[in-house]
């Protein structure tokens, strides 16, 4: 099904397809190595329907929802590393897992309040032994203390206090991934507080979650370890008409706080709306950003991420301001329709064809032409970047690091299926 090129053939490609970029003024050969530099976050919660192992049996609740029933799911966290380490073989480079609380290791019912870092050493464990970074996220759904759709910004104080307590215990855990890990760990804040119908008060609930916030991040961590992040959400389900945490709220957030990353979900703004042009005015007052690439098809959806318009725009803009040493790029959609695996490897995958082709643009060029009121050519020039061979390219790319070229990475996944996967009950 699948006739790879030859190893001569690949080369000969990138060589004319290295010729025909340097005509533009593009070292091919340096936007590979900065674009092994940068390490995709990838969502641990793709692998198992965002099951985690607290109780894997609980339903989902508070605003989350997978569909599908794709054979083959991860049921215990030896597995879910296990699927990791097929998919990180699948992708060039060295990236990092983004983990949720609930994924934590306990022979016994632990609390959420009374996380702590040992819940944890399995995952530190594994990591360390494949060199990837942490992410982190506290879990602040499915549990009955949310299951009325509000957390941080609940009316109970008492309940307020054990997610506030929570949250303060996964940025020590983050710390302690950071101190094991040798890199940063982005914690990283979401809440599906809010109201299904019209509210009357939109204004306490916000008092509430602002007051939540300034308590959990009120003990400073040293950011060599720790980095926190707060996400904004414009509706989602249960939350149709307000949303607590809006985007408005966590950027005024972010911006009066000025130690606090801003996560922008690009599944979490209306369909037609690209959180692209978002980055550099969000850029010019916080140090830096979380970004979580993903799909929205309709309304909060998160779907596999394609090399699309919106995938290239917002990577596009990322390279293009000279953002990728204040971004943190991470991916969050769930597929269980599909072969699991095979959506992390898609989705990783053109994360990082939309940061090559970003990289392989002569940038000077388009923003001289743009400066010179050039227009006409700046447009004809973006049109013809789209031609450009950066098939080839990445296909080298692929080959230098030894994973699978074109489309050749389905078949060790199917075979993984069927020698794993399909063992699964």
């Amino acid at each position: 099904m699948n006739q790879q090129p030859t190893e001569t053939q690949l080369l000969q490609a990138y060589e004319m397809a290295r010729d025909r970029y340097a005509a533009l003024g593009v070292d091919v050969d340096k936007a590979l190595d900065r674009l092994a530099q940068i390490s995709i976050s990838l969502h641990c919660w793709q692998g198992d329907d965002v099951g985690g192992f607290e109780n894997p049996d609980a339903g989902l609740s508070g605003g989350i929802a997978v569909t599908g029933n794709y054979p083959g799911k991860a049921r215990t966290a030896e597995e879910l590393r296990q699927d990791l380490d097929m998919v990180f073989r699948l992708l060039p480079g060295h990236h990092r897992l983004n983990l949720h609380a609930i994924y934590l290791e306990s022979e016994k019912k632990i609390e959420r309040n009374e996380i702590r870092p040992e819940h944890f050493e399995g995952w530190v464990a594994w990591a360390r032994a494949n060199h990837h970074g942490i992410d982190f996220n506290p879990t602040l759904f499915s549990h009955p203390l949310a299951d009325d759709g509000f957390t941080l910004a609940h009316p109970d104080p008492g309940i307020r206090q054990f997610w506030i307590e929570h949250c303060i215990a996964a940025r020590e855990i983050g710390a302690y991934f950071g101190k094991e890990l040798g890199t940063p760990c982005v914690t990283n804040v979401w809440i599906p507080d809010g109201y299904k119908d019209t509210p009357v008060d939109r204004l306490a609930p916000r008092e509430r979650l602002l007051e939540s916030l300034d308590a959990i991040f009120a003990k400073e961590i040293d950011r060599r370890y720790n980095l926190d992040a707060v996400e904004a959400k414009l509706f989602g389900i249960g939350s149709e008409s307000y949303v607590v945490g809006s985007h408005e709220f966590y950027l005024g957030y972010a911006v009066s706080r000025g130690n606090v990353l801003l996560c922008l979900d690009s599944g979490h703004f209306h369909p037609t709306e690209s959180i692209a042009d978002k980055i550099s005015s969000v850029l010019l007052y916080v140090d830096e950003l979380l970004l979580h690439v993903s799909r929205g098809v309709r309304w909060d959806s998160d779907h596999v991420v394609t090399l699309n318009d919106d995938t290239l725009a917002i990577l596009q803009e990322v390279v293009r301001g000279g953002f990728l040493d204040r971004v943190h790029i991470g991916l969050d959609f769930f597929d269980a329709s599909i072969n699991r695996l095979a959506a992390w490897a898609i989705g990783a995958r053109n994360a990082l064809k939309a940061l090559l082709i970003a990289l392989l643009e002569p940038t000077k060029m388009l923003r001289d032409l743009e400066l010179q009121g050039d227009f006409t050519s700046r447009l004809v020039l973006l049109e013809e970047l789209k031609m450009m061979p950066f098939e080839a390219v990445w296909d080298y790319y692929c080959l230098r690091a030894d994973v699978p070229i074109g489309w050749g990475y389905l078949e060790e996944i199917k075979a993984y299926e069927a020698r794993v996967l399909a063992k699964r009950s």
